[in-house]
């Protein structure tokens, strides 16, 4: 079993920049594909980004390119969401993810381990 905190979300403005992380406890995540999902009120969890063990290859939904980095330290057990020039529609409850294959998914029914998940709201 894979044990996923997300920490890091808060408060702030639009044009703003928030580091969220994803620590894993109970098993080594080095070969997990890991993702971010949100999801805001009255909506569905939506895809946010996604990296791969084998390769690091990262995959983003179109909203957030160029924006958010998605990145991963396996030497300590942690996945990171880098979030730069925030804006309002970002808000949301953002949950970390993975799945014990080698490329990351967008499908949010193909992962296996969910954090508790973090507030972010973006004021405008």
């Amino acid at each position: 079993q894979v044990q996923l905190v997300e920490s890091g979300g808060g408060l702030v403005q639009a044009g703003g920049s928030l580091r969220l992380s994803c620590a894993a406890s109970g098993r080594t995540i080095s070969r997990y594909a890991m993702g971010w999902f949100r999801q805001a009120p009255g909506k569905e969890r939506e895809f946010v980004a996604a990296v791969s063990w084998s390769n690091g290859n990262t995959y983003y939904t179109d909203s957030v390119k160029g924006r958010f980095t998605i990145s991963r330290d396996n030497a300590k057990n942690t996945v990171y969401l880098q979030m730069n020039t925030l804006k309002p529609e970002d808000t949301a409850v953002y949950y970390c993810a993975g799945r014990g294959t080698m490329v990351g998914s967008s499908d949010v029914k193909s992962y296996d381990y969910w954090g508790q998940g973090t507030q972010v709201t973006v004021s405008s």
